[in-house]
């Protein structure tokens, strides 16, 4: 998963083109712990 950005404790990754194990491309962000899972719409 690469990581696109990290600021102040928070670091977003984005996964793209791995349509085998994820069916839409989205973004995961996680801070102090707590994660969150977006998808990108066409």
């Amino acid at each position: 998963m690469p990581i696109i950005s990290m600021f102040y404790g928070i670091l977003v990754a984005i996964y793209y083109e791995d349509t085998r194990r994820h069916n839409k491309p989205h973004i995961h962000v996680r801070y102090q712990g707590k994660k969150a899972s977006i998808s990108i719409e066409d």
